[in-house]
Protein backbone atom coordinates (compact mmCIF):
# COMPACT_ATOMS: atom_id res chain seq x y z
CA UNK A 1 0.00 0.00 0.00
CA UNK A 2 2.41 2.38 0.99
CA UNK A 3 4.59 1.76 -2.44
CA UNK A 4 1.68 2.40 -4.78
CA UNK A 5 0.77 5.87 -2.52
CA UNK A 6 4.50 6.93 -3.06
CA UNK A 7 3.94 5.41 -6.71
CA UNK A 8 1.10 7.46 -7.06
CA UNK A 9 2.34 10.74 -5.84
CA UNK A 10 5.39 10.58 -8.06
CA UNK A 11 2.99 10.52 -11.09
CA UNK A 12 1.66 13.79 -9.45
CA UNK A 13 4.90 15.32 -9.06
CA UNK A 14 6.31 15.15 -12.63
CA UNK A 15 2.76 16.32 -13.94
CA UNK A 16 3.27 19.02 -11.71
CA UNK A 17 6.49 19.52 -13.30
CA UNK A 18 5.58 19.31 -16.65
CA UNK A 19 2.95 22.19 -15.80
CA UNK A 20 6.08 24.41 -14.28
CA UNK A 21 8.11 24.19 -17.49
CA UNK A 22 5.22 24.72 -19.75
CA UNK A 23 4.19 27.82 -17.87
CA UNK A 24 7.49 28.86 -16.73
CA UNK A 25 8.68 29.00 -20.73
CA UNK A 26 5.38 30.75 -21.54
CA UNK A 27 3.85 32.94 -18.68
CA UNK A 28 4.85 36.28 -17.78
CA UNK A 29 4.00 40.05 -18.11
CA UNK A 30 5.91 42.61 -20.19
CA UNK A 31 5.71 46.24 -20.81
CA UNK A 32 7.07 48.30 -23.79
CA UNK A 33 9.16 51.64 -22.83
CA UNK A 34 8.77 53.89 -24.97
CA UNK A 35 10.60 57.16 -25.52
CA UNK A 36 9.08 59.83 -27.57
CA UNK A 37 9.27 62.09 -24.88
CA UNK A 38 10.92 65.21 -22.81
CA UNK A 39 9.78 64.26 -19.50
CA UNK A 40 10.66 60.67 -18.77
CA UNK A 41 12.93 60.13 -15.31
CA UNK A 42 16.19 58.78 -15.66
CA UNK A 43 16.62 55.36 -16.60
CA UNK A 44 17.72 54.06 -13.22
CA UNK A 45 14.35 55.55 -11.48
CA UNK A 46 12.48 53.73 -14.26
CA UNK A 47 14.12 50.49 -13.38
CA UNK A 48 13.52 50.70 -9.84
CA UNK A 49 10.31 51.23 -10.30
CA UNK A 50 9.77 48.49 -12.73
CA UNK A 51 11.32 45.92 -9.91
CA UNK A 52 9.03 46.99 -7.76
CA UNK A 53 6.16 45.33 -9.69
CA UNK A 54 5.42 41.76 -11.31
CA UNK A 55 6.90 42.90 -14.61
CA UNK A 56 9.40 40.21 -15.78
CA UNK A 57 10.62 41.76 -19.02
CA UNK A 58 10.82 44.98 -20.50
CA UNK A 59 10.40 46.11 -24.44
CA UNK A 60 12.47 48.97 -25.96
CA UNK A 61 11.58 50.24 -29.13
CA UNK A 62 15.42 50.87 -30.00
CA UNK A 63 18.79 49.81 -28.04
CA UNK A 64 19.45 52.21 -25.56
CA UNK A 65 22.66 52.40 -23.84
CA UNK A 66 21.59 53.54 -20.71
CA UNK A 67 18.60 52.04 -20.24
CA UNK A 68 20.46 48.38 -20.80
CA UNK A 69 22.95 49.60 -18.76
CA UNK A 70 20.37 50.50 -15.82
CA UNK A 71 18.76 46.70 -16.28
CA UNK A 72 22.09 44.74 -15.78
CA UNK A 73 22.04 42.73 -12.95
CA UNK A 74 18.45 42.57 -11.96
CA UNK A 75 17.14 39.75 -14.00
CA UNK A 76 14.99 41.81 -16.27
CA UNK A 77 14.52 40.33 -19.61
CA UNK A 78 15.10 42.65 -22.50
CA UNK A 79 14.01 43.31 -26.17
CA UNK A 80 15.47 45.71 -27.84
CA UNK A 81 15.43 47.14 -31.53
CA UNK A 82 16.88 47.52 -34.26
CA UNK A 83 14.99 50.92 -36.42
CA UNK A 84 13.77 50.62 -39.88
CA UNK A 85 16.08 52.51 -40.41
CA UNK A 86 18.96 50.24 -39.82
CA UNK A 87 17.49 47.25 -41.68
CA UNK A 88 19.03 48.57 -45.37
CA UNK A 89 22.71 48.23 -43.91
CA UNK A 90 21.80 45.27 -41.91
CA UNK A 91 20.54 43.70 -45.37
CA UNK A 92 23.23 44.81 -47.58
CA UNK A 93 26.42 44.21 -44.94
CA UNK A 94 26.73 41.24 -42.86
CA UNK A 95 30.20 43.31 -41.27
CA UNK A 96 27.73 45.91 -39.98
CA UNK A 97 25.08 43.42 -38.64
CA UNK A 98 27.95 42.19 -36.47
CA UNK A 99 28.65 45.29 -35.61
CA UNK A 100 25.34 45.82 -35.07
CA UNK A 101 25.42 42.93 -32.60
CA UNK A 102 28.36 43.37 -30.90
CA UNK A 103 27.35 46.93 -29.84
CA UNK A 104 23.95 46.40 -28.80
CA UNK A 105 24.16 43.18 -27.63
CA UNK A 106 27.98 41.43 -26.62
CA UNK A 107 28.83 45.40 -24.92
CA UNK A 108 26.19 44.32 -21.79
CA UNK A 109 25.22 40.67 -22.61
CA UNK A 110 24.89 38.67 -19.89
CA UNK A 111 24.45 41.09 -17.13
CA UNK A 112 21.85 42.94 -19.00
CA UNK A 113 19.79 39.72 -20.38
CA UNK A 114 18.81 40.23 -23.82
CA UNK A 115 16.41 37.84 -24.84
CA UNK A 116 15.13 39.04 -27.96
CA UNK A 117 15.90 41.79 -30.88
CA UNK A 118 13.56 43.44 -33.50
CA UNK A 119 14.41 43.79 -36.42
CA UNK A 120 12.35 46.52 -37.28
CA UNK A 121 8.76 47.83 -36.35
CA UNK A 122 5.57 47.05 -38.46
CA UNK A 123 7.92 47.04 -41.85
CA UNK A 124 5.65 44.00 -43.92
CA UNK A 125 2.43 46.53 -43.24
CA UNK A 126 4.58 49.69 -44.00
CA UNK A 127 3.62 49.71 -47.42
CA UNK A 128 7.42 50.49 -48.53
CA UNK A 129 7.98 48.74 -50.95
CA UNK A 130 11.96 49.61 -51.01
CA UNK A 131 12.09 48.51 -47.14
CA UNK A 132 9.90 45.36 -47.14
CA UNK A 133 11.98 43.03 -49.17
CA UNK A 134 15.26 43.68 -47.21
CA UNK A 135 13.67 42.65 -43.74
CA UNK A 136 14.26 39.11 -44.11
CA UNK A 137 17.90 39.11 -45.70
CA UNK A 138 18.52 41.49 -42.10
CA UNK A 139 16.56 39.36 -40.13
CA UNK A 140 19.13 36.92 -41.38
CA UNK A 141 22.43 38.68 -40.90
CA UNK A 142 21.56 39.70 -37.30
CA UNK A 143 20.90 36.06 -36.56
CA UNK A 144 24.35 34.78 -38.34
CA UNK A 145 25.78 37.53 -36.18
CA UNK A 146 24.68 35.97 -32.63
CA UNK A 147 25.30 32.02 -34.01
CA UNK A 148 29.15 33.77 -34.96
CA UNK A 149 29.16 34.83 -31.00
CA UNK A 150 27.41 31.92 -29.59
CA UNK A 151 24.47 33.25 -28.40
CA UNK A 152 22.03 31.85 -31.42
CA UNK A 153 19.92 29.67 -28.98
CA UNK A 154 20.03 31.93 -26.18
CA UNK A 155 18.59 35.23 -28.02
CA UNK A 156 15.97 34.83 -30.75
CA UNK A 157 15.34 37.62 -33.33
CA UNK A 158 12.25 38.74 -34.58
CA UNK A 159 10.14 41.78 -35.77
CA UNK A 160 6.90 43.24 -34.88
CA UNK A 161 3.30 43.54 -36.92
CA UNK A 162 0.43 44.98 -36.95
CA UNK A 163 -2.67 43.30 -36.60
CA UNK A 164 -3.22 43.89 -40.61
CA UNK A 165 -1.31 41.32 -41.93
CA UNK A 166 -4.70 39.28 -41.32
CA UNK A 167 -6.83 39.81 -44.31
CA UNK A 168 -10.11 38.16 -42.41
CA UNK A 169 -10.06 37.87 -38.58
CA UNK A 170 -13.50 37.44 -37.64
CA UNK A 171 -14.87 34.83 -36.58
CA UNK A 172 -10.98 33.98 -34.96
CA UNK A 173 -10.92 30.05 -36.75
CA UNK A 174 -11.19 31.66 -40.47
CA UNK A 175 -8.08 33.77 -39.69
CA UNK A 176 -5.77 34.46 -42.73
CA UNK A 177 -3.11 36.12 -43.64
CA UNK A 178 -3.11 38.57 -46.00
CA UNK A 179 -2.11 37.28 -49.49
CA UNK A 180 -0.48 40.55 -50.57
CA UNK A 181 2.55 39.95 -48.04
CA UNK A 182 2.39 36.10 -48.93
CA UNK A 183 5.77 35.71 -49.76
CA UNK A 184 7.61 38.02 -47.85
CA UNK A 185 5.71 36.92 -44.63
CA UNK A 186 6.15 33.26 -45.55
CA UNK A 187 9.27 33.55 -45.67
CA UNK A 188 9.66 35.26 -42.27
CA UNK A 189 7.51 32.95 -40.83
CA UNK A 190 10.21 29.97 -41.99
CA UNK A 191 12.52 32.08 -40.30
CA UNK A 192 10.82 31.75 -37.03
CA UNK A 193 9.98 27.76 -37.65
CA UNK A 194 13.69 27.26 -38.49
CA UNK A 195 15.34 29.23 -35.32
CA UNK A 196 12.45 29.00 -33.05
CA UNK A 197 11.52 32.48 -32.81
CA UNK A 198 8.23 34.13 -32.45
CA UNK A 199 5.35 35.86 -34.20
CA UNK A 200 5.23 39.41 -32.75
CA UNK A 201 2.02 41.07 -33.06
CA UNK A 202 0.17 44.14 -31.97
CA UNK A 203 -3.69 43.36 -31.50
CA UNK A 204 -5.25 46.23 -29.66
CA UNK A 205 -8.69 45.67 -28.60
CA UNK A 206 -9.24 49.48 -28.36
CA UNK A 207 -9.31 49.71 -31.83
CA UNK A 208 -11.62 46.91 -32.28
CA UNK A 209 -14.29 48.80 -29.88
CA UNK A 210 -13.90 52.30 -31.96
CA UNK A 211 -14.67 50.46 -34.93
CA UNK A 212 -17.42 49.08 -33.85
CA UNK A 213 -18.58 51.52 -30.25
CA UNK A 214 -21.60 49.89 -28.77
CA UNK A 215 -21.94 48.51 -25.17
CA UNK A 216 -21.99 45.07 -25.38
CA UNK A 217 -18.60 45.24 -27.85
CA UNK A 218 -17.21 47.29 -25.21
CA UNK A 219 -17.67 44.63 -22.36
CA UNK A 220 -16.37 41.93 -24.71
CA UNK A 221 -13.12 43.84 -25.03
CA UNK A 222 -12.77 45.19 -21.52
CA UNK A 223 -13.00 41.15 -20.31
CA UNK A 224 -16.13 42.45 -18.55
CA UNK A 225 -19.17 40.04 -18.46
CA UNK A 226 -20.92 39.74 -21.47
CA UNK A 227 -23.03 36.92 -23.50
CA UNK A 228 -19.82 36.05 -25.21
CA UNK A 229 -19.47 35.46 -29.56
CA UNK A 230 -19.79 32.07 -30.62
CA UNK A 231 -17.39 31.50 -33.45
CA UNK A 232 -19.69 30.39 -36.46
CA UNK A 233 -16.53 28.04 -37.79
CA UNK A 234 -15.71 26.50 -34.46
CA UNK A 235 -18.77 26.49 -32.08
CA UNK A 236 -16.21 28.04 -30.24
CA UNK A 237 -17.73 30.94 -27.49
CA UNK A 238 -15.06 33.76 -26.87
CA UNK A 239 -15.82 35.58 -24.16
CA UNK A 240 -13.03 38.36 -24.71
CA UNK A 241 -11.78 40.11 -27.72
CA UNK A 242 -8.17 39.87 -26.73
CA UNK A 243 -8.70 36.17 -27.48
CA UNK A 244 -9.99 36.73 -30.40
CA UNK A 245 -7.43 38.66 -32.02
CA UNK A 246 -4.76 36.19 -30.73
CA UNK A 247 -6.57 32.86 -31.99
CA UNK A 248 -7.21 34.76 -35.25
CA UNK A 249 -3.16 34.98 -35.44
CA UNK A 250 -2.93 31.14 -34.52
CA UNK A 251 -5.54 30.34 -36.68
CA UNK A 252 -3.50 31.66 -39.59
CA UNK A 253 -0.42 30.57 -38.42
CA UNK A 254 -1.90 27.08 -38.44
CA UNK A 255 -3.40 27.85 -41.82
CA UNK A 256 0.06 28.19 -43.79
CA UNK A 257 1.39 25.02 -41.99
CA UNK A 258 3.41 26.95 -39.28
CA UNK A 259 2.00 25.34 -35.86
CA UNK A 260 5.51 25.31 -34.30
CA UNK A 261 5.84 29.05 -34.40
CA UNK A 262 4.45 30.75 -31.14
CA UNK A 263 2.97 33.83 -30.65
CA UNK A 264 4.22 37.28 -28.43
CA UNK A 265 1.79 40.10 -28.12
CA UNK A 266 4.94 42.81 -28.16
CA UNK A 267 2.05 45.43 -27.50
CA UNK A 268 -1.39 45.68 -26.27
CA UNK A 269 -3.14 48.41 -23.99
CA UNK A 270 -5.34 51.02 -23.52
CA UNK A 271 -5.51 54.77 -23.15
CA UNK A 272 -6.77 56.73 -20.14
CA UNK A 273 -7.65 59.97 -21.99
CA UNK A 274 -7.79 60.87 -25.58
CA UNK A 275 -9.26 63.64 -27.67
CA UNK A 276 -13.00 65.21 -27.47
CA UNK A 277 -14.32 62.97 -30.86
CA UNK A 278 -12.84 60.32 -29.17
CA UNK A 279 -14.22 56.71 -28.76
CA UNK A 280 -13.40 55.12 -26.00
CA UNK A 281 -10.90 56.50 -23.99
CA UNK A 282 -10.94 56.89 -20.39
CA UNK A 283 -9.18 55.81 -16.95
CA UNK A 284 -12.13 53.16 -16.25
CA UNK A 285 -12.06 51.33 -19.51
CA UNK A 286 -8.16 51.29 -19.67
CA UNK A 287 -7.71 50.05 -15.45
CA UNK A 288 -10.59 47.53 -16.77
CA UNK A 289 -8.69 46.07 -19.77
CA UNK A 290 -5.25 46.23 -18.76
CA UNK A 291 -6.46 45.23 -14.58
CA UNK A 292 -8.22 42.62 -16.29
CA UNK A 293 -6.03 41.28 -19.23
CA UNK A 294 -3.39 41.06 -16.04
CA UNK A 295 -6.03 38.66 -14.14
CA UNK A 296 -6.54 36.80 -17.26
CA UNK A 297 -2.98 35.91 -17.75
CA UNK A 298 -2.25 34.99 -14.55
CA UNK A 299 -4.75 32.31 -14.39
CA UNK A 300 -2.90 30.38 -16.82
CA UNK A 301 -6.76 29.76 -19.20
CA UNK A 302 -4.76 30.93 -22.45
CA UNK A 303 -6.88 31.38 -25.07
CA UNK A 304 -9.33 28.43 -26.64
CA UNK A 305 -7.17 27.35 -29.26
CA UNK A 306 -4.16 27.71 -26.82
CA UNK A 307 -5.48 26.45 -23.56
CA UNK A 308 -3.40 25.94 -20.32
CA UNK A 309 -0.46 28.66 -21.26
CA UNK A 310 -0.74 32.54 -21.41
CA UNK A 311 0.69 34.20 -24.00
CA UNK A 312 3.29 36.09 -23.24
CA UNK A 313 2.42 39.76 -23.66
CA UNK A 314 4.00 43.37 -23.58
CA UNK A 315 1.46 46.17 -22.04
CA UNK A 316 1.74 49.49 -23.79
CA UNK A 317 3.32 51.42 -21.92
CA UNK A 318 5.79 52.04 -18.96
CA UNK A 319 4.82 55.99 -19.49
CA UNK A 320 2.90 58.72 -21.55
CA UNK A 321 5.43 59.99 -24.74
CA UNK A 322 3.60 63.25 -25.18
CA UNK A 323 5.98 64.11 -28.05
CA UNK A 324 3.98 61.45 -30.52
CA UNK A 325 2.19 62.79 -33.39
CA UNK A 326 -1.63 61.95 -33.84
CA UNK A 327 -4.42 62.10 -31.34
CA UNK A 328 -4.45 62.34 -27.58
CA UNK A 329 -4.79 59.00 -27.30
CA UNK A 330 -1.69 58.23 -28.46
CA UNK A 331 0.33 60.26 -25.79
CA UNK A 332 -2.11 58.34 -23.19
CA UNK A 333 -1.15 55.31 -22.35
CA UNK A 334 1.48 55.19 -19.78
CA UNK A 335 0.38 52.85 -16.86
CA UNK A 336 2.64 55.45 -14.86
CA UNK A 337 3.64 59.04 -14.47
CA UNK A 338 7.03 60.57 -14.87
CA UNK A 339 7.00 61.19 -10.88
CA UNK A 340 6.95 57.58 -10.63
CA UNK A 341 3.35 57.39 -9.09
CA UNK A 342 0.93 55.30 -10.63
CA UNK A 343 -1.77 56.82 -13.15
CA UNK A 344 -4.10 54.22 -12.25
CA UNK A 345 -3.93 50.88 -10.50
CA UNK A 346 -4.00 47.65 -12.41
CA UNK A 347 -2.35 45.07 -9.58
CA UNK A 348 1.37 45.19 -10.71
CA UNK A 349 2.79 45.97 -7.68
CA UNK A 350 5.05 42.89 -5.97
CA UNK A 351 2.92 44.09 -2.26
CA UNK A 352 -0.60 43.67 -4.32
CA UNK A 353 -3.05 41.37 -4.93
CA UNK A 354 -4.75 41.30 -8.80
CA UNK A 355 -8.39 40.91 -8.00
CA UNK A 356 -9.66 38.16 -10.44
CA UNK A 357 -13.25 39.15 -10.76
CA UNK A 358 -13.16 41.29 -13.80
CA UNK A 359 -13.06 45.15 -13.24
CA UNK A 360 -16.15 46.88 -14.21
CA UNK A 361 -15.91 51.00 -14.86
CA UNK A 362 -17.70 52.92 -12.50
CA UNK A 363 -18.60 56.74 -12.79
CA UNK A 364 -15.30 58.37 -12.27
CA UNK A 365 -14.43 59.98 -8.70
CA UNK A 366 -12.43 63.09 -8.68
CA UNK A 367 -8.42 62.27 -8.91
CA UNK A 368 -6.32 61.64 -5.90
CA UNK A 369 -2.98 61.58 -5.11
CA UNK A 370 -1.81 57.72 -4.87
CA UNK A 371 -1.05 57.46 -1.10
CA UNK A 372 1.94 54.80 0.33
CA UNK A 373 0.18 51.76 1.94
CA UNK A 374 0.79 51.60 4.76
CA UNK A 375 2.71 48.55 6.60
CA UNK A 376 -0.21 46.02 8.10
CA UNK A 377 0.33 45.62 11.73
CA UNK A 378 0.91 42.47 13.05
CA UNK A 379 -1.47 41.22 15.66
CA UNK A 380 0.40 41.01 19.59
CA UNK A 381 -2.32 38.79 20.59
CA UNK A 382 -0.68 35.14 19.59
CA UNK A 383 -2.88 32.99 17.46
CA UNK A 384 -4.30 29.84 18.66
CA UNK A 385 -1.86 26.70 17.50
CA UNK A 386 -3.41 25.60 14.17
CA UNK A 387 -4.55 22.12 14.91
CA UNK A 388 -4.16 21.59 10.61
CA UNK A 389 -2.12 21.98 8.14
CA UNK A 390 -1.59 25.53 6.86
CA UNK A 391 0.16 27.59 4.96
CA UNK A 392 2.22 31.30 5.14
CA UNK A 393 4.46 33.07 2.44
CA UNK A 394 6.85 34.85 3.60
CA UNK A 395 7.11 38.58 3.84
CA UNK A 396 9.01 40.53 0.84
CA UNK A 397 12.75 41.85 2.34
CA UNK A 398 12.67 39.78 5.01
CA UNK A 399 16.43 38.03 5.22
CA UNK A 400 17.48 34.35 4.40
CA UNK A 401 18.78 33.61 7.92
CA UNK A 402 15.36 34.73 9.78
CA UNK A 403 13.18 32.54 7.76
CA UNK A 404 15.84 29.94 8.02
CA UNK A 405 15.07 30.61 11.94
CA UNK A 406 11.39 30.70 11.52
CA UNK A 407 11.21 27.51 9.99
CA UNK A 408 13.38 25.48 12.70
CA UNK A 409 10.68 26.72 15.14
CA UNK A 410 8.18 25.65 13.25
CA UNK A 411 9.57 22.20 12.48
CA UNK A 412 10.66 21.85 16.41
CA UNK A 413 7.29 22.72 17.78
CA UNK A 414 5.42 20.45 15.19
CA UNK A 415 7.83 17.25 15.75
CA UNK A 416 8.82 17.38 11.80
CA UNK A 417 12.17 16.75 10.68
CA UNK A 418 13.76 20.11 9.51
CA UNK A 419 16.60 21.04 7.04
CA UNK A 420 18.20 23.35 5.10
CA UNK A 421 16.54 25.28 3.01
CA UNK A 422 17.61 27.36 -0.10
CA UNK A 423 15.98 30.56 -1.07
CA UNK A 424 14.87 32.30 -3.72
CA UNK A 425 12.60 35.53 -4.53
CA UNK A 426 9.14 35.05 -3.82
CA UNK A 427 7.96 32.07 -6.19
CA UNK A 428 5.17 32.04 -8.88
CA UNK A 429 1.88 29.72 -8.75
CA UNK A 430 3.94 27.09 -10.40
CA UNK A 431 6.41 26.91 -8.32
CA UNK A 432 4.60 26.83 -5.42
CA UNK A 433 2.78 23.90 -6.54
CA UNK A 434 5.61 22.06 -7.01
CA UNK A 435 7.00 22.83 -3.51
CA UNK A 436 3.97 21.96 -2.31
CA UNK A 437 3.76 17.88 -4.19
CA UNK A 438 7.47 17.90 -2.93
CA UNK A 439 6.07 18.44 1.18
CA UNK A 440 2.96 15.91 0.40
CA UNK A 441 5.80 13.24 -0.62
CA UNK A 442 8.07 13.95 2.54
CA UNK A 443 4.27 13.66 4.74
CA UNK A 444 3.84 10.38 2.86
CA UNK A 445 7.14 9.13 3.13
CA UNK A 446 7.06 9.85 6.90
CA UNK A 447 3.82 8.36 7.93
CA UNK A 448 4.55 5.68 5.88
CA UNK A 449 7.53 4.91 7.82
CA UNK A 450 9.57 5.10 4.86
CA UNK A 451 12.37 7.67 6.04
Amino acid sequence: MATQKLLSFFLVFLVLLQFLSSAESQAFIGINYGQVADNLPPPSETVKLIQSTSIEKVRLYGADPAIIKALANTGIGIVIGASNGDIPALASDPNFAGQWVSSNVLAYYPASKIIVINVGNEVVTSGDQNLIPQLLPAMQNVQNALNAASLGGKIKVSTVHAMSILSQSDPPSSGLFNPVFGDTLKAVLQFHKENGSPLMINPYPFFAYQSDPRPETLAFCLFQPNAGRVDSGSGIKYMNMFDAQVDAVRSALNAWGFKEVQIVVAETGWPYKGDSNEVGPSVDNAKAYNGNLISHLRSMKGTPLMPGISVDTYIFAVYDEDLKPGPGSERSFGLFKPDLSTTYDVGLSKNAQTPTAPVTPVTPAPATTPTTPTTPVTPVTPAPKPTIASWCMPKPGTPDSELQANLDYACSMSGIRGTAISLRPLPSPQQILVTMAVLILVATYDAENLL
